[in-house]
């Protein structure tokens, strides 16, 4: 059988709204998928659900679908995207009133059965806002072979939008665990849109990316694939840019999903000409028998301020004001302050901004009035009494509220799984027949080591990239050599207690280092660096986005053979 071209047009919600315009008109394609859900999101479309409980799905890929309901149908291209969120249902009825107001006849499915908020305290999750399990890609397989043009769910595993379309296509079984294996890491690849295209590229200095295009997927009968692009569009494919992605949010070799565990340890890539590169040798074993469930809760308010420190005694000047503000708020004090000082000054600087220091202070609390004006405006008043030169970067302001992500795991069997076909008939999915305990693999040996006498100290990144992500309350950092002669050297060098040498912050944090010979990299997971999750703002770089880039500008000796 030919392959199936799957293309991506959303890797959050909030990408470039013109991708599914694009992606319809650059090229053939068969389908084309979209991932508008993350934790956070999940948090956004929960509060949407408070004030209005039909509300809770993207709005954003209604007001595409508005523009491109017509030419989807006229080019046979069919539409799979989480972008029901809680309420896939809600989305799926909101599609059909557009499609009948168009004119355009097209057949609408949904899946649903991931909500769990009902049953929270039933399933030992206690208060939360949100409560959804990660189902995977057989109800949408399902919804296709009725005959929908357009599936819409609620939180599935990014993949899954993906593999849905692969497996239905091909007729696998459920038990073709390589083949979906291969599906899963083609997904994982090209569901966070351009990342795949040169997009947050460690080495994006080497290409001229311009706006990157988005990710297409060429998925064979046997799970392998190719990854591309349309041509004439922006961006690069090659193997830097796919094994970034692979290593995108991960832990170890086994990645898991409620379908099949993937064996990251096991796939091989391969350039297959401009913008091509083959994904191959991918196997998979049983999923495990759980499902991992999203719980966001709201975790109360917060608020901050930020003072600009200029010129001399910079450090006096932070002592100062952060001795008046708490001075000033221990009659009721939040019940979590922390300062951190940002030495982004310079001596004997040409500009102001380059003689300046910024201390920042974030405040939380259950109560919005300790959180809100009382802290701020306890900070404003210091404006004549306090620094030489003081001044804020922003106005006094009211406490937000802020969320808390905790991850959880159910059994399989506790889950429904329901494809709402396009004529309304409703089919249960079963929970896989085959599990198997999700288990660390045998460490994989070390290659021989990379010496050489002659060393230089520069920047990590001057011989690896790296790429780096959120999952929760911890972070991943994926880390890898572009040649056999400096993975040899990195797989020796770049220890746990080295990335906790170069990264200070991670210094009493859990480290684990989980090595991947066949993409070359290291992947380091670095727990409760986030705190409660993204929504919680716990740290500068709330997301770890740039965690890796901040790993790549550390200096470290380096064999001059590598340079």
């Amino acid at each position: 059988m030919t392959p199936i071209r799957i293309g991506n047009a959303s890797g959050f919600y909030g990408d470039r709204f013109s991708a599914v315009h694009e992606m319809l008109t650059g090229g053939p394609l068969d389908v084309l998928t979209g991932d508008y859900l993350a934790e956070l999101t999940m948090l956004i479309l929960g509060r949407d659900r408070m004030k209005d409980p039909n509300r809770g799905y993207a709005k954003t890929f209604l007001r595409q679908m508005e523009q491109n309901l017509g030419l989807a149908k006229e080019k046979g291209v069919k539409i799979v995207a989480n972008a029901g969120g809680l309420n896939p249902a809600g989305l799926a009825d909101a599609l059909r009133e557009l499609a009948a107001k168009l004119g355009v006849d097209v057949a609408i499915a949904h899946v649903e059965g991931d909500d769990l908020i009902q049953r929270a305290e039933e399933l030992g999750f206690g208060k939360t806002l949100t409560a959804n399990a990660y189902l995977g890609a057989w109800g949408i397989a399902e919804c296709l072979n009725a005959g929908a043009d357009i599936v819409v769910t609620g939180r599935v595993t990014d993949a899954s939008v993906i593999v849905g379309p692969a497996a239905a296509h091909f007729g696998w079984a459920r038990d073709d665990y390589d083949a979906l294996a291969g599906a899963v890491a083609a997904g994982h690849v090209i569901e966070c849109g351009t990342q795949a295209t040169g997009g947050n590229y460690a080495f994006f200095t080497e290409h001229g990316i311009g706006v990157p295009g988005f990710p297409i997927a060429e998925i064979s009968a046997d799970g392998s694939s190719v990854i591309t692009k349309h041509p004439g569009t922006g961006g690069v494919v090659n193997a830097g840019t796919v094994t970034a992605q692979l290593l995108y949010e991960i832990t170890g070799a086994r990645y898991a999903g409620p379908d099949v565990t993937t064996r990251f340890d096991t796939l091989t890539l391969t350039e297959d000409g401009p913008d091509r590169v083959r994904i191959s040798g991918v196997t998979g074993e049983p999923p495990p028998p759980t499902l991992k469930v999203c719980l966001n809760g709201l975790g109360g308010f917060r608020n901050e301020t930020t003072f600009v420190l200029t010129g001399l005694d910079i450090e006096a000047k932070a002592a100062l004001v952060k001795e008046q503000l708490e001075g000033a708020l221990k009659a009721r004090p939040p019940a979590d302050v922390r300062w951190t000082l940002a030495r982004t000054d310079r001596p004997d600087a040409e500009t102001e901004q380059q003689a300046s220091a910024l201390l920042h202070v974030a405040v939380k609390d259950a109560d919005p009035e300790v959180a809100g004006r009382a802290f701020s405006g306890a900070a404003i008043e210091l404006a004549l009494a306090s620094y030489p030169g003081f001044h804020v970067t922003a106005p006094p302001a009211a406490a937000s509220p802020y969320g808390v992500y905790r991850a959880a795991f159910v059994d399989a069997q506790e889950v429904p799984h329901v494809a709402v076909l396009p004529d309304g008939t409703r089919r249960d999915i079963a929970p896989a027949a085959e599990t198997l305990p999700l288990s660390e693999v045998d460490e994989s040996a070390l290659p021989a080591p990379f010496t050489q006498a002659e060393v230089r100290r520069v920047p990590l990144g001057k011989v690896v990239g790296a790429r780096s992500g959120d999952k929760g309350g911890n972070a991943n950092v994926g880390v890898w050599a572009r040649s056999d002669e400096a993975w040899r050297w990195l797989a020796h060098r770049l220890t746990v207690t080295e990335f906790k040498l170069l990264l200070p912050e991670t210094a009493d944090l859990e480290v684990r280092r989980h090595l991947l010979p066949n993409l070359r990299a290291v992947n380091f997971v670095v727990e409760g660096i986030l705190g409660e999750g993204v929504a919680s703002q716990a740290r500068f770089d709330p997301q770890a986005k740039a965690l890796g880039e901040w790993l790549r500008s550390r200096e470290i000796d380096i064999p001059e053979a590598l340079l």
